[in-house]
């Protein structure tokens, strides 16, 4: 086993700790999301503020994404340099939170994404950096680690219900303050580097010139827009089975039916990564997609029971949602420009969470038309259905020969 070779053991402790300094950073994207209820409650905030406070966070990503790409920032500066100063930001405007109002917390919100938009893309790069064999399953463990990021919120909440929301807002700071130093201090780039980059505008347009990359691309933005929408109201939705005198059964309370829900998608992102290598990007994101779409379809028909049908059916949309992620910025490294991968990475991720913004936006309005939560979900269906069309048509492309070694 050769580490230069990509098969190493010292890829697996890089990886590692990527995963670790990721995972820690990321539970600032839905810190405020996950004490929404008291946040209303104390600031007197209307519904539209709550919202806010989640789509701040896209925006500000989108942002940030936007004008790394333009001046190809994580092409020309050390990622883990970049990580650990952007990790170190998102914790301390995420700390904003605890000395602030709710204007002050929208502004804090956008900071905090702007921030994390230097975080996820150069990561996911520098993942890359240690894996040739077996990337598919590197990056799905990078994504399952920002996905159990993204749900340590709603835990911490659940296991300090009756304690002062501040709890919430200490913790994640904290551990992305710790997740910046790990990258600041232990984490180094692999032997698998990309070319080192100029400045050039222009190369941020390829993603839509390239017809493979733009197939990749148009695959990962119906992802995105199921996606984060799920995240962002699946605890209205459990909220609103509590209210209809159904409990989550069989996790208690609806804030911990959202972290096992979200948290359920780490095991998504590794099966993802696995079948990715074996079977190829296009056919498990496409299978993926097919799953969540399916789910999205069926939560409506089960939000009155059985309790466990409900929890089960939550459970798949949980590990399915997410399961493809990382495979769609796999297939960027693959088939980019080398010498602009984390541009075209950045600038993916960075429409992908733009598209989040409308559908966080519309899910609500969707459920005020319909007269409840129940049917809200149908609205992010057509997002797998034109992700899933898209990756099979990439597949039929000779391009797709690229992905996976050949497995497409």
């Amino acid at each position: 086993m050769d580490e230069a070779s990509g098969t190493g053991p010292g890829r697996l402790r890089a990886g590692a700790l990527i995963c670790l300094g990721v995972l820690g950073m990321l539970t600032t994207w839905f810190s405020a999301t996950a004490i929404v209820p008291d946040l209303i409650e104390e600031w007197a905030m209307t519904p539209a503020q709550a919202a806010w406070l989640t789509n701040a966070v896209q925006l500000g990503f989108v942002a940030g994404a936007v004008l790394a790409a333009l001046v190809n920032l994580p092409d020309i500066v050390r990622m883990t340099r970049l990580v650990a100063i952007a990790g170190l930001v998102a914790a301390l405007a995420n700390a904003a939170l605890l000395v602030t109002g709710p204007g002050g917390a929208i502004a804090a919100r956008f900071a905090t994404g702007m921030a994390l938009a230097c975080v996820y893309p150069p990561a996911l790069k520098l993942m890359a950096t240690w894996f040739v064999r077996g990337r598919g399953l590197a990056m799905g463990a990078m994504i399952a680690a920002l996905t159990l990021g993204s749900a340590a919120p709603h835990l911490v909440r659940a296991l300090t219900d009756g304690v002062d929301w501040r709890a919430v807002v200490w913790a994640t700071s904290l551990a992305a303050g710790a997740g910046a130093l790990l990258f600041a201090g232990l984490v180094r780039e692999g032997p698998h580097g990309f070319a080192r980059a100029t400045f050039d505008p222009r190369r941020a347009g390829a993603i839509f010139t390239d017809r493979a990359l733009l197939l990749a691309n148009i695959g990962y933005f119906g992802h995105m827009w199921e996606l984060y929408a799920m995240w962002a109201w699946i605890l209205a939705f459990a909220a609103a089975v509590e209210t209809a005198g159904l409990a989550p059964f069989p996790f208690g309370s609806a804030s911990m039916l959202a972290f096992w829900v979200v948290a359920a998608g780490a095991v998504g992102c590794l099966a993802g990564g696995w079948l990715s290598d074996r079977i190829g990007r296009c056919r498990t994101t496409a299978g993926m997609m097919a799953a969540s779409g399916a789910c999205a379809l069926l939560m409506g028909a089960v939000f009155d029971g059985p309790p466990l049908a409900l929890a089960l059916v939550a459970l798949l949309w949980g590990i399915t949602v997410i399961g493809d992620s990382a495979q769609f910025s796999a297939a960027v490294t693959e088939l980019a420009d080398r010498a602009f991968v984390g541009t075209a990475l950045t600038l993916q991720l960075g429409i992908g969470y733009a598209l989040t913004v409308l559908a966080i936006w519309i899910v609500p309005l969707a459920a005020e038309a319909m007269g409840g939560w129940r049917w809200a979900f149908l609205v992010l269906v057509p997002g797998p259905v034109v992700g899933a069309a898209a990756m099979l048509s990439l597949r039929r492309r000779p391009e797709a020969a690229a992905l996976a070694g050949g497995a497409r």
